[in-house]
């Protein structure tokens, strides 16, 4: 058995996000010598359970075996039938596990991808669960740098108080990019309220939801926006106004001055 092959493996398998516990099961497999094996691995995201098969091949020319593809199923309580698509696995910035789930479950996942010609782009990618391919595959829809969506740009459309601090929009954007759905805190006049985002780059915004995870109309947040707004300059004109009425002097104090006056005239 090649040890740096064994190596290889389990550290291609843990940056991928299957964890760091199957060395025993892969050294067993490395083993067998067979041309290609399976491991069946379960993952938990919140809630969720995700079935996972990785699957790997010993290479033609040499005792090397690679690790290939990895299949997941996902099963909601709201659906008949599990949701199943295989993500392949190259050389770097592979799909992470959490980032397919994150895929199967309707979100967007910002990466840096290679075309056939080896160059680097960064795209969103989408699964597109009413068009499969000829392996059963769900198409992938790639949301390109010249598509013009602008994650920060939407964000800021919104109240979101992580924006106003540099470290928590970072983290928020780089949680986004992954295709987490993120929670947030939206200032609301006087008062903060819990809600969840994630990107949308097809229609170039972020869905917005709140604690009860309902989705809310954006539209709801841009007439509160608005409103707000609206508050905040009859705010400032009521002060302007009370600032000018109390620099102004009183005008039967003017009267009386001019009473006086003539009084002493005459």
């Amino acid at each position: 058995m090649n040890e740096k092959n064994l190596e290889f493996l389990k550290d291609q398998v843990q940056y991928t996000g299957f964890g760091n516990s199957m060395e025993n099961v892969l050294r067993e497999n490395l083993l067998k010598g067979e041309k290609e094996f399976k491991i069946n691995h379960e993952l938990k995201f919140g809630s969720d359970t995700i079935g996972t098969t990785l699957n790997f091949k010993k290479s033609d020319q040499s005792d090397i075996y690679f690790f290939n593809s990895y299949q997941v199923n996902l099963h909601k309580d709201d659906s008949k039938e599990a949701l199943q698509q295989t993500f392949y696995i190259n050389k770097s910035n592979n799909i992470t596990a959490k980032e397919a789930y994150n895929l199967m479950e309707g979100r967007s996942v910002n990466k840096d991808l290679k075309n056939k010609e080896g160059e680097v782009y960064n795209a969103w990618i989408k699964l597109d669960f009413k068009e499969s391919d000829t392996s059963g595959n769900f198409k992938i829809n790639h949301y390109h740098q010249n598509y013009g969506y602008d994650l920060e740009a939407s964000l800021q459309k919104h109240p979101i108080k992580e924006l106003e601090n540099p470290q928590y929009k970072e983290d928020l954007l780089n949680s986004l990019k992954k295709g987490n759905l993120q929670s947030v805190t939206f200032v609301m006049g006087d008062t903060e309220k819990k809600q969840f985002v994630e990107a949308n780059p097809h229609f170039k915004t972020v869905n917005v939801y709140d604690g009860s995870m309902q989705r809310i109309n954006t539209r709801e947040h841009k007439d509160q926006k608005q409103t707000e707004s609206e508050q905040n300059s009859k705010g400032k004109e009521v002060k302007q106004n009370n600032d000018a009425d109390s620099d102004a002097p009183d005008s039967g104090q003017k009267n009386n001055t001019r009473k006086k006056k003539h009084s002493k005239s005459i």
